[in-house]
């Protein structure tokens, strides 16, 4: 017999999975408050559980939390990096960041990647495969049973696109929202997405009152092209367009983000370009200087940054500068993948 991961299933799954093993109803509420609110993740220490039935759930059933293999803290701000290996030892990574009102976590969706953005160090790693809703959950059980944290706001924005595990990613977003769960609100978990303009539409009918973050990252299809291949599939417009159609649904503000390249977008007249083509849209957008990366791509200087920044304000554009976190540590996605020699 094989057992199963139980974080793969959702509330109503487990009930009926209980049920069809001759388990009451409320022993699924007791495991589920073991591995959500207490962080335990063996049967045999859940203790209000008789040790047949514990004996019993471990026939059937396992917790699967990722191995820490690298732990990189920073000693500016705590943001801290994790590298995980997986039941079968592939790696992925999450990044634990705190802010004055929160503590969040960027959470990966899939092994590596397969969109290569240029600017990317997860791209350059390669794309392995997906990620169960069991391995995209048990990422944050991890991060605060081993930081002692209660994580309060999740973006899907680690390793991968999540809107290609599309599934999966809604099925961990439910769960995570669950009362019997993680019992987090919606609105505090955010799918950022390099542009999947149909699965953008589609999300617009979620159930769930998520926010949706979109990686523009240029003005036009010329810019795009050079550092996100996925603009042939996806042009700009169509993008725009997904998310307008996402905007007239579901009525909430998109979070545009601008990786800042010196040189190559990072000029006033790319500025006006993008706020002609956000216009009619509610956004933010999130400006950002590049990280190091495998194209070697430098960032822009202040003053480029910041004349960027006010040429939209003067359109109108909602837009920020991002507070950089982690600056001492390799905080950006894939970047202590790429450094860790000989992991799969």
């Amino acid at each position: 017999m094989i057992k199963k991961n139980i974080l793969d299933f959702s509330y109503d799954e487990l009930v009926k999975e209980f049920t069809n093993l001759n388990l009451k109803k409320f022993r699924v509420d007791q495991v589920l408050d073991w591995i959500f609110k207490k962080h335990i993740f063996d049967f045999f220490e859940m203790t209000n559980i008789s040790k047949n039935e514990r004996e019993f759930l471990d026939e059937y059933f396992y917790i699967s939390i990722p191995e820490p293999i690298d732990i990189q803290e920073s000693k500016i701000d705590g943001t801290t990096k994790f590298l995980w290996k997986l039941e079968d030892g592939r790696t992925i990574e999450s990044v634990l960041l705190f802010y004055p009102n929160r503590i969040s976590a960027c959470i990966s969706s899939q092994v590596g990647c397969p969109l290569k953005c240029k600017f990317c160090s997860t791209g350059a790693s390669g794309f392995e495969r997906n990620l169960t809703p069991g391995e995209i959950v048990a990422q944050v059980l991890a991060i605060e049973k081993l930081k002692d944290v209660n994580i309060n706001n999740i973006v899907l924005m680690g390793m991968g696109e999540p809107l290609l595990n599309y599934d999966n990613v809604l099925k961990a977003i439910r769960n995570w929202n669950n009362k019997k769960m993680k019992n987090l609100g919606a609105r505090r978990i955010t799918i950022s997405t390099s542009g999947i303009a149909d699965k953008i539409e589609e999300l617009a009918d979620f159930e769930l009152d998520i926010r949706l973050s979109v990686s523009l990252h240029a003005p036009n299809n010329y810019i795009r092209d050079q550092i996100m291949p996925i603009n042939a599939k996806y042009p700009i417009e169509e993008v725009v367009q997904s998310c307008k159609i996402y905007q007239e649904k579901t009525k909430n503000r998109v979070t545009i983000e601008y990786i800042a390249i010196k040189g190559l977008n990072d000029e006033e007249k790319h500025a006006q370009e993008l706020a002609d083509l956000l216009k009619g849209l509610k956004v933010m957008v999130n400006i950002i200087p590049v990280n190091p990366n495998p194209a070697n791509y430098e960032r822009p200087s202040k003053k480029f940054l910041n004349s960027f920044l006010n040429k939209l304000k003067e359109n109108n554009i909602e837009a920020t500068l991002r507070i950089e976190k982690g600056t001492d540590i390799d905080a950006a996605c894939g970047q202590l993948k790429m450094r860790k020699k000989g992991v799969k």
